[in-house]
């Protein structure tokens, strides 16, 4: 299979979240892919809920040619093994240690259900919310500054311009 560009965004408001976004970036390499970039770690305020708790958030690019199945699956047991307790569910946010969502893998268009031992966890590609979240946008354009959206084909800059402070 050839290989890809596999984007993913990471984000941590508990514990020491500096720590745990590194431990999960190494993880994270070693089980899919190469890393080919690391963006700078961006400090922003809870996004959908309110928090004392600041999120520190990263965007990790790797080449990989693992399926996105697998991918998927090691992102979940990466936010278990780092202390993740739940994922959100019906857009209900919640602080959390660790939070890893695969924003964009090459070119693929994907809504899909994947059946896990603990049950069934809906992906969508390109993540349906990036163009809303500057916590996204910013590290993003930090390593691919011309990368455009797969579906609408306009560009991650033009998205972050929409977005209001």
């Amino acid at each position: 299979m050839t290989k890809r560009d596999l984007y993913l965004g990471l984000g941590s408001n508990q514990g020491n979240r500096r720590e745990l976004l590194s431990q999960a970036v190494q993880i994270l390499t070693e089980r899919i892919g190469l890393q080919k970039g690391l963006s700078a770690f961006y400090e922003t305020a809870p996004w959908g809920f309110v928090s004392d708790h600041p999120f520190l958030n990263v965007v990790l690019l790797l080449s990989t040619d693992k399926v996105i199945g697998e991918i998927f699956q090691t992102t979940r047991e990466v936010e278990r093994m780092l202390g993740r307790v739940s994922k959100s569910v019906n857009g209900v946010y919640s602080d959390r240690t660790m939070d890893i969502d695969i924003l964009l893998y090459g070119d693929l268009v994907l809504e899909e259900d994947f059946h896990f031992q603990e049950g069934v966890a809906h992906l969508s590609i390109p993540h349906p919310l990036m163009c809303e979240r500057r916590f996204v946008l910013e590290p993003l354009l930090e390593l691919s500054p011309y990368l455009k959206h797969p579906i609408t084909g306009v560009s991650f800059l033009e998205s972050l311009k929409q977005i209001e402070d």
